[in-house]
């Protein structure tokens, strides 16, 4: 009676143990990545970032609840939060509410925004590369400002018409970037403080002083966005000679575009990069109406890198062009007033180094289009995210977390011709052989009995 008595408190007692360790589990995780290339945890930069921001952080995922999105970003997002408690993520349908969505600008199934301090940054990949970035240039305390110059008829950085830029000015906002007007006719000079002077297509031309005074900032250390339309007469002679770039005539045009049904040959998509840090790992194809071909005049007085390119189909046509809607009628390529043969540049990035004192390296971007950041275009395929990684480059916000892709130390194998040769030959003719030999031994020992 005893024994049995031993026997059911044994059982009962290790039942409870059983249900008060599920309890526990419920309430207390333990994760250990025994994968020799980590490839389930946070990398170092990562964990020292989390680390070093104060006050919580908002993920929130617009994906839909049916499929494994949802399930995926969570595993994901669950790396994080194993480092930082106060990492929150939510996830809001957006098909309950689509009209929001719409006007919140979120495109694609899965979106994320990450906020953090009052800012904000969106993605549309996931990946730790990205994710940690966007964390990084969120938990910069310094706002960087950027000057837009105005009084010649740019576009406007918080304009609302179709060829203004307020929609990109409010994605530098949320990004903690500062924008400002600057009238150089009145002030007269780039102020100190300005981290990046931007210049969207001017319809007046500056005056003599005004453009000396874009050429001192230039020539005092200061970054430069320049932004150039098709005919475009802006009184920037000196700056163009400063930056030895030289705007060839007339408007390219690109065969290619048909591929992604544009029929009008002057919109050039563009879907391959070159190789630059504004241009890595960046996959989304991007659309720039009627943009105008660039050349580097020699010997040239900054490093030049392409970062935007037409097609081999392509050419700069000086005839006339159609205006956005109209038929592209008989656009052909002649060779003939200036007529060069693609693939053009119309967009390069400029380096040297930096005159300012601290600063090591003075950047410069120059596009021959400004209608891919207007209100009309911003929002065709990766427009934005293009506009974003150029203001990042040239506020020297590049030297982000780069994190490699996490692989098995012992997926790849390397072998020798030699070596190749004989797996080669033993499993073509040396199993085969002794296969069909340990048969024939075995049925002559049967034979034998």
């Amino acid at each position: 009676m005893n024994e049995r008595l031993t026997n059911i408190l044994h059982l009962i007692l290790l039942i409870a143990a059983a249900l008060l360790i599920g309890f526990l589990s419920t309430r207390y995780g333990f994760v250990r990545d025994f994968s020799s290339s980590r490839h389930a945890s946070l990398s170092e930069p990562s964990t020292k970032l989390l680390e070093s921001m104060q006050g919580p952080i908002e993920i929130v995922s617009y994906a839909r609840p049916q499929g494994n999105l949802r399930e995926t970003i969570e595993k994901f997002i669950a790396r994080y939060e194993r480092v930082k408690s106060d990492l929150t993520l939510r996830f809001i349908d957006p098909d309950a509410d689509p009209e929001a969505m719409r006007e919140a600008g979120v495109q694609i199934d899965g979106e994320l925004e990450l906020r953090y301090n009052g800012r904000s940054e969106r993605l549309k990949s996931l990946s730790e590369t990205d994710v940690s970035s966007a964390l990084l240039r969120l938990s910069r305390a310094r706002e960087r400002v950027v000057a837009f110059l105005e009084g010649e008829g740019e576009r406007k950085h918080d304009g609302v018409a179709n060829a203004d830029l307020g929609q990109f000015g409010a994605t530098l906002k949320q990004r903690g970037i500062h924008s400002v007007n600057l009238a150089l006719a009145t002030i007269g000079k780039v102020p100190d403080n300005v981290d990046l002077l931007v210049i969207a297509n001017p319809r007046v031309a500056l005056s003599g002083p005004s453009a000396m005074a874009v050429v001192d900032y230039l020539e005092r250390g200061g970054n430069l966005l320049w932004l150039i339309e098709p005919d475009e007469d802006n009184g920037l002679d000196a700056l163009s000679e400063a930056l030895s770039i030289r705007v060839l005539p007339g408007v390219i045009v690109d065969g290619a575009g048909q591929a992604y049904g544009i029929e009008d040959p002057s919109f050039v998509a563009v879907n391959r990069y070159p190789s630059h840090a504004i241009d890595k790992d960046f996959d989304l194809g991007t659309l720039f109406p009627q943009p105008v071909a660039l050349a580097q005049l020699a010997p040239p007085k900054w490093d030049f890198k392409s970062i935007l390119q037409s097609s081999a189909q392509s050419w700069n046509e000086t005839g006339h062009i159609p205006k956005p809607g109209e038929p592209a009628g008989d656009v052909r390529y002649d060779g003939t007033d200036g007529e060069i043969s693609g693939p053009l540049d119309f967009g390069f990035a400029l380096t040297r180094l930096s005159p300012r004192p601290g600063e090591r390296e003075q950047r410069v971007v120059v596009i021959g289009d400004g209608d891919f950041l207007s209100n009309s275009y911003l929002g065709n395929g990766g427009n934005r995210e293009f506009g974003t990684r150029v203001f990042d480059w040239l506020l020297a916000d590049d030297a982000l977390i780069d994190v490699p892709e996490a692989s098995a130390k012992d997926r790849t194998i390397a072998l020798s011709d030699t070596a190749l040769a004989i797996i080669s030959f033993g499993f073509l003719l040396g199993l085969p052989i002794l296969l069909i030999g340990s048969g024939l031994w075995i049925w002559r020992r049967r034979r034998r009995r």
